[in-house]
């Protein structure tokens, strides 16, 4: 678009960042093995990702492992996913399978019951 001789893009600079940013927004679900319950994992991991800014939530399963989704810029969520395998001081992380996970409305990170 031209008004006089200054010439102005029709694309806003916002809806090509938004773009760049949607293009390195990831989502993954983990599920943690060891002893990860009753040790303040669950804890651990809202602490972190509020840090480095990932949105989800961590929640006890039945059969004793953690599940964990994080949404977020992907350098954030695989600094998150490496926390993950070192744990908090007294849990032992025996495993985490991570998988591709599809978008979830969720805002901050959260603790489920």
């Amino acid at each position: 678009m031209s008004y006089g001789s200054l010439s102005y893009s029709t694309t806003p600079a916002a809806s090509v960042y938004n773009d760049e940013v949607a293009r390195d927004t990831v989502a993954r679900r983990f599920f943690v093995r060891g002893r990860v319950q009753g040790v303040g994992f669950r804890y651990f991991v809202e602490r972190h990702a509020g840090e480095l800014g990932v949105t989800g939530y961590a929640r006890n399963l039945d059969d004793g492992r953690v599940e964990v989704y994080a949404a977020g810029p992907r350098d954030a969520v695989t600094e998150l996913a490496r926390m993950l395998r070192q744990g908090p001081r007294w849990s032992d992380v025996r495993g985490v399978e991570e998988l591709d996970a599809g978008p979830e409305n969720c805002y901050g990170f959260r603790i489920k019951d």
